[in-house]
């Protein structure tokens, strides 16, 4: 244990904690555009409909935190807007989604700009084994360097964001991914105002924090009803930990051009750029004898030299391994560049089609300052950077047919990507009184690069999928996808100074599974009632990566990917569901049980240093996965939502594990990193341009290891926020004021996890500390 955790928690909403075992919310809005081929066909739940939409009525609370999908034949949830107006502004929407049961957000920095100290998992499942969406296009993996994904927070602004879809255990088989074993979340940007118009927004927070939001709308400019927007996003904080900081610049563009009356043309845009330096990872010895204030020496480099050299502060000299706090600085570098356009027609009375042209590029610079690699100058530490660009292009089409009872949708995705992974070496001065390297201008050449390799992918999906509406209160869907992902590697740098081999890996691997099914169901058997299941099947492509990296690609040797080569499977699955609705004036709930077989699952083993650390991608055989979701809101009285849920989940492998040499017990050990038990709470009032809202959060304990034998104890987190709205304000429709204080106790615990990797047994640096209590303030204007 690091500590002995005791925690006292006045719960204002306790008698509710008992119902939420039972019934849940949590929805999916069924007005929502882009609609999945069940969803034609759905009824609609005129009672639900008034809840969601009444807004000051006499029978509706505000909108709350979610809604459940009625009518649907899976788990389907929805975020509206007005979810994403209870966060500060600026913060990464992930957060607004990791409000729903099951799901897992964690973040050492509030706004949740840095992406190294942030994780999300939903059903034990982790953002690059589910499938990501803005307006159709594919964003692949949200995980900190991933190879083909772009973060949502790097792409659109949550001013833009119209509503969010999720669904937990299956994701749609017309979903643009190659990774959703777990579900998917679809992003949706708003649509340009008929009236020209527009936002401002400036927020001012804790740690120099300072955010500025502006958008113009143009309103429509001809008969035609042409119409756009630009935004533009700026934000930056210092870290609460440390002298360094955090800055994000953003741009969203849209343009919307209606051809007629049966089809509608879409062109969108979007740029960031990203200077976020991140915190130092901790090790549970490192918590437990220097505590909570260990970060990057930056911008001491005279202190950082010293380390590395041996003359340790004395905090850290009781430390079995000083020399792994001896960093200088950690920040990452980016650029990201999505562009799409889509063409929606309506071909005849019961034919649509829907198309959409992308094209997502990146280049990604993750640096440490390193004391494990010494520099040309005789500095015992070096400039250290994990490289990486990557270009896709592709298109999705889809056909989907009304033909009596039945709704027929057949689509086919293309996509080609390369991705270009490099690990350099900058110089470090071996003076303190000399210049660092400057990561964020980036200019000089690198003395070493240990590796430098090429890729190229190119991925196939073809799915087919009939909703058959069997009674009026009675659907059934059934469909599959056919995937084909090759993707071939060559190496274009090898430097033995650092990789210890005259050859690195490369070849070709290929993902392909004929037909991967899906079956799920809707009944209506009572007003307000319904009953849904879902089967099916999923695959994940290989994860790509360079030498030392999480892939079959990042194997010691060559002869070692050959075995890999010959030997190894993708990770697939079959998700089992089935669950309940209640949808009525006064209270909304849900219960999901949930059963997942999880095959040939594919882990990252971290043995090393954090920067030196070589990450085994192993095969730890099958998981078992077992969970339940359960939350409610009542509306007991006008303008009042009172929210709870509950999540259990357990995730145990199936299997032993023998690595180098030793057997690992890893049989009916729980999965690292993912809670077993999570409880949320919700309260939100609002009457009279007054909106006050509290939100908790209890996470349970997370296992640190493969073999359960270090562990992080639970926390409470509690949040509090209060708007006020003017309306009709001299030029201003709308003039709205906000405060936000996060970590009210100002709780000190554990947030993210695994950031480098888990260990089989024992501790690892991989730990991240939570961000204590800060304020932040916002005044907006809307014209």
């Amino acid at each position: 244990m690091i500590w002995k955790h005791v925690k006292y928690l006045y719960l204002p909403l306790s008698p509710i904690i008992m119902l939420a075992l039972s019934t849940q919310h949590f929805a999916h809005a069924a007005s929502a555009p882009h609609k999945k081929a069940e969803e034609h066909t759905a009824p609609k739940n005129t009672a639900t409909h008034r809840v969601i939409h009444a807004g000051a009525n006499a029978t509706a609370a505000p909108e709350k935190i979610s809604v459940v999908g009625s009518g649907s034949t899976r788990q389907m949830q929805s975020l509206s807007r007005r979810d994403l107006q209870y966060l500060v502004p600026g913060t990464t929407p992930l957060k607004a989604v990791g409000n729903m049961p099951g799901v897992q957000f964690s973040s050492s920095d509030p706004l949740g700009i840095d992406l190294w100290s942030q994780s999300f998992y939903m059903h034990g499942f982790t953002s690059d084994q589910l499938g990501f969406t803005v307006d159709g296009i594919a964003l692949g993996g949200q995980g900190y360097e991933s190879h083909d994904g772009v973060p949502v927070n790097r792409v659109i602004s949550n001013e833009n964001i119209s509503h969010t879809d999720v669904s937990q255990g299956a994701g749609g088989l017309d979903t643009p991914s190659t990774s959703n074993l777990g579900g998917t979340v679809r992003f949706y940007s708003d649509d340009p105002s008929d009236k020209m118009g527009g936002k401002v927004s400036q927020t001012f927070g804790s740690y120099n924090a300072f955010r500025t939001f502006a958008r113009f709308d143009s309103g429509k400019l001809n008969k035609s009803g042409t119409k756009f927007y630009m935004s533009y996003d700026r934000r930056a904080e210092d870290k609460w930990l440390g002298g360094d900081s955090q800055f994000q610049q953003m741009v969203n563009t849209k343009l919307v051009q209606p051809i007629n009356d049966h089809t509608t043309f879409k062109a969108y845009f979007d740029w960031s750029s990203e200077a976020a330096a991140s915190y130092l990872d901790n090790s549970l010895e490192m918590l437990n004898k220097v505590g909570y204030d260990s970060d990057y020496y930056y911008p001491n480099y005279g202190a950082a030299l010293n380390a590395a050299n041996g003359n340790y502060p004395s905090k850290y000299q009781g430390l079995s391994d000083p020399k792994n706090a001896a960093y200088y600085r950690g920040i990452e570098t980016s650029s990201y560049y999505v562009g799409g356009m889509s063409l929606d027609s309506k071909l005849t009375t019961n034919l649509e089609s829907k198309t959409t042209f992308y094209g997502v590029g990146k280049r990604y610079d993750a640096w440490w300052t390193s004391p494990y690699v010494s520099s040309p100058s005789g500095a015992p530490l070096a400039a250290q950077d994990q490289a990486m660009s990557s270009r896709r292009l592709g298109f999705q089409t889809d056909l989907i047919y009304h033909f009596r009872h039945h709704t027929f949708d057949a689509g086919f995705w293309y996509e080609n990507s390369t991705y270009n992974p490099e690990m350099d070496y900058f110089n470090e001065p071996n003076s303190a009184n000399g210049t660092p390297y400057n990561e964020v201008a980036h200019k000089g050449e690198p003395f070493m690069i240990g590796y430098g390799e090429a890729f190229n992918t190119n991925t196939y999906v073809f799915h087919l999928q009939d909703t058959y509406k069997i009674l009026p209160n009675l659907t059934l869907h059934a469909g599959f996808r056919t995937m084909v992902v090759n993707a071939s590697d060559r190496v274009t740098h090898n430097d033995i100074r650092y990789t210890n081999s005259t050859q690195i890996p490369a070849g070709s691997l290929t993902a392909e599974a004929a037909a991967l099914p899906q079956f799920s169901g809707n009944w209506r058997f009572a007003p307000h009632n319904e009953f849904y299941f879902d089967i099916s099947k999923n695959m994940q492509a290989y994860p790509e990566g360079g030498y030392n990296m999480f892939s079959p690609w990042g194997a010691k040797t060559q002869s070692d990917f050959n075995a890999l080569k010959k030997n190894l499977r993708p990770e697939t699955d079959w998700v089992y569901e089935i669950g309940y609705r209640l949808q009525t004036r006064r209270v909304i709930g849900l219960l999901n049980l949930y059963h997942t077989d999880f095959s040939n699952r594919q882990q990252s083993i971290s043995v090393g240093p954090l920067v030196t650390a070589h990450s085994l991608f192993e095969n730890v055989g099958s998981v078992n996965m077992n969970g339940v979701d359960a939350s409610v809101t009542f509306i007991p009285v006008r303008h009042l939502s009172i929210y709870n849920s509950i999540s259990y989940n357990s995730s145990k492998f199936e299997n032993n594990l023998t690595s180098g040499g030793v057997l690992y017990h890893l049989k009916n050990k729980q999965e690292p990193n993912y809670a077993h038990l999570m409880y949320k709470n919700s309260l939100k009032y609002s009457i009279k341009g007054i909106n006050i809202h509290f939100d908790t959060l209890f996470m349970g304990k997370r296992y640190l290891s493969y073999t359960n034998d270090s562990r992080v104890p639970s926390y409470w987190l509690e949040n509090f926020g209060v708007s006020y709205t003017l309306h009709d304000v001299s030029v201003a429709k709308n003039l709205k004021f906000d405060f936000n204080i996060y970590n009210i106790t100002n709780e000190r615990y554990i947030s993210n996890m695994g950031s480098g990797g888990n260990p089989l047994s024992g501790d690892y640096n991989s730990l991240q500390v939570g961000a204590p209590r800060s304020f932040y303030g916002t005044i907006s204007a809307d014209f």
